[in-house]
This record gives C-alpha cells, sequence and structure tokens, in this order.
C-alpha cells in the first residue's frame, strides 16, 4: 500500500464518488497525501478540502487531468499544486468543458446512426454536476445493454478508432504544460506506456516545462514500472503515479492506495510548485 496517490476522480468529472466520500476513503485506505485531479474541472477540490478538516493526517492537494492531441492519439496532462482559483484558467477549462459536452452529443448522434440509440437526458443524468466525457456515454451504453462491459465501449465504438468517435477542440501536450506552469503548478504525464514514440513526447514535453510522469500507475507491472522509473530518470522527471480512481467498479479496478508514488515525490512536487508561483509573482 502506497501512502500516496496522485490520480484520483470524482463525481465533479467521471468518477462516482463525491469529493467527500473519495476523501474518507482515501482516510480509510490509510492515504497521507491524495490529489483530486478530474478532468478539466477544479469544482471538487472546495467540497474536499472541507471534508479533510476531519482527517488531519490527510493533505488534498489541488489537481486537475487536461487532454490533448497529437497525431493518431491523445495524451493527457496532470497538474499539480494548480493556483485553481486563477480565473483567466478556468475561463480556459470552462470552453474544455463546453468542447466535451458538443462531443459528447455528437457521439450519441453517431451511435444512434449505428442502431444504439440513447437519449442525451439520460448521459447528462450520469454525469450530473461532472464534466462530461466519453465514459458518462459508455455508462448509458451499458444500461441500455448495448455492450456488455464498460471498457467495450471505448475498445469497439468510442475509443479513437471506433466508429462514434469524434474528436473535440483540439490542444497540443506542450500547450498544456505551459497553462499548468502559468497557474504556478507542477505539470506531470499521465499512464505514459500507452503514449507512442514516447521518448521523441518527453523531450518535447520536457522543453516546455514538464516536471514529472507517471511511473507507479496501478495497472502496469513491475517491468513497466522499472522500465518508465528509467526513463523519468533520464530525463530529470519526477517519478509520479497513483491509481486513476473512478469507483466505476469494472473489472481490475484498483481502490486508492494500491500505486502511487514514494512521499518524497510530493514534497518535491510541492517545491517545485513554489518555485513556479515564485517565477509568477517574484
Amino acid at each position: 500500500m502506497a501512502e500516496v496517490d496522485l490520480h484520483l476522480h470524482t463525481t465533479e468529472s467521471d468518477g462516482r464518488l463525491t469529493p467527500a466520500e473519495l476523501v474518507a476513503l482515501a482516510d480509510q485506505r490509510g492515504l497521507k497525501v491524495i490529489a483530486i485531479t478530474d478532468h478539466d474541472t477544479t469544482d471538487g477540490l472546495d467540497p474536499a478540502w472541507k471534508a479533510a478538516m476531519a482527517y488531519p493526517h490527510l493533505t488534498v492537494i489541488a489537481g486537475i487531468e487536461l487532454s490533448t492531441d497529437i497525431p493518431r492519439n491523445e495524451i493527457h496532462i496532470l497538474g499539480y499544486y494548480i493556483d485553481h482559483r486563477d480565473m483567466s484558467f478556468q475561463l480556459m477549462l470552462q470552453q474544455f468543458r463546453e468542447s466535451r459536452v458538443d462531443r459528447a452529443q455528437k457521439m450519441v448522434e453517431k451511435l444512434g446512426g449505428l442502431g444504439m440509440a440513447l437519449e442525451w437526458d439520460r448521459v447528462k443524468e450520469i454525469a450530473g454536476q461532472g464534466s462530461i466525457g466519453r465514459p458518462h456515454v459508455a455508462e448509458a451504453m451499458l444500461e441500455k445493454g448495448y455492450i456488455s462491459y464498460f471498457q467495450e465501449a471505448f475498445e469497439k465504438y468510442i475509443g479513437r478508432n471506433g466508429p462514434a468517435y469524434v474528436e473535440r477542440e483540439k490542444q497540443i501536450p506542450e500547450a498544456a504544460v505551459q497553462l499548468i506552469g502559468a497557474v504556478g503548478g507542477a505539470a506531470v504525464l499521465a499512464h505514459p506506456a500507452q503514449v507512442d514514440d514516447l521518448d521523441t513526447v518527453l523531450q518535447s514535453l520536457k522543453a516546455a516545462g514538464l516536471k514529472g510522469m507517471e511511473v507507479y500507475y496501478a495497472q502496469y507491472d513491475e517491468a513497466t514500472v522499472a522500465r518508465l522509473a528509467a526513463l523519468a530518470k533520464r530525463y530529470d522527471l519526477l517519478p509520479c503515479g497513483g491509481s486513476d480512481y473512478h469507483a466505476i467498479g469494472t473489472p481490475g479496478e484498483h481502490l486508492p492506495g494500491k500505486a502511487g508514488p514514494p512521499m518524497w515525490v510530493a514534497e518535491e512536487l510541492r517545491d517545485l510548485a513554489m518555485e513556479q508561483s515564485y517565477g509568477r509573482f517574484g
């Protein structure tokens, strides 16, 4: 069990636990430091911090996960210790969320054309107050019986090469790294084992200001962790990680704390973010 989990989602994006429920679970699991990294929204942070007041030994880091595009693939960038109250940052996040809604609507239309009719109102109900994304479409498909397990939606229909896939408003990963740095945060590459031509990507992102990459990711075996740890060391990047927990209940989903970096990584992230903030205001 890890004491640090830097990749967790709530009902504010595509997780099934509220921020308060997630914080309670993290404490129950013996975690000391967690990061709320919802997709394109920071709305879960304030309620998470409020809930964490009941757990004085638990620290909640302000985080975010941004989706970006490269040719034939997408890359996710995590941000830690961000100034989530920055108004220009929030305006950008609002644009990203609006793009997600438009994309999800078009996917629902495409699925209907494939004989898999979904009610858009039901997709919105599943998302609740959260940022609408493909997982909510997948859940609606599962409810209707069009797929037999959650991940099948991505594998057959709404994944990048699927017949109902729709591109969203594009953002390149370098821009996401710079955006996170601009609000005092430390940018980290998420689930890098899924990234093609990783060396080239790391070189470009490092030049843009990348501070770390996920190494201790719950779905990675020991060999993958060792390979990524060596890459992180080569590029002088902090070896981050976590469970990527959504509480969806898919087979093999790992609970918070199943994987995560050592405590010193969280401390280094904090120090790097402090340097970023000093650069903004100093």
